[in-house]
């Protein structure tokens, strides 16, 4: 799993996701991309499953770019805990996705082939996706 090496302020607040992202919101690694089209947190682990569809469907023929990690802690506390006392342990990362932001990239296949392997990805995330193309250039 995907998890930050240091943290200089362990535990974050949750904050707000307002509107569209403004970086990270153009395939610029691969040939083709998968884009979040809602706000959402996407855990370390659904990245991960996402990640061995992808490189499981790729075989050897293409080349994957993860282009979110998981840099913000959220906390819980244990069950039936009295209120106060406060905040609880760091229980998981997520990375905070915004709508527009490309989550993964993909090179080496034809795009029927791209967008199946996508397609397939995007079942393992919390948030509605779409295939996108790199422009020219």
């Amino acid at each position: 799993m995907l998890a930050p090496k240091k943290t200089k302020y362990r535990k974050t607040q949750r904050g707000r996701m307002k509107r569209k992202a403004t970086s990270g919101n153009r395939v610029i690694f691969g040939d083709y991309g998968l884009q979040a089209l809602e706000p959402g947190w996407i855990t370390s682990n659904q990245i991960e499953a996402a990640r061995i569809v992808i490189s499981k469907n790729l075989k050897k023929g293409g080349k994957v770019w993860i282009r979110i990690f998981p840099h913000k802690s959220i906390t819980k506390k244990p069950a039936e805990t009295r209120m106060g006392g406060g905040k609880g342990d760091v229980d998981k990362y997520v990375a905070v996705v915004r709508p527009g932001t490309i989550m993964f990239e993909v090179t080496g296949l034809k795009e029927d082939q791209a967008m199946e392997v996508l397609k397939q990805a995007s079942y393992k995330l919390p948030i509605k996706t779409r295939f996108v193309v790199k422009q020219g250039g």
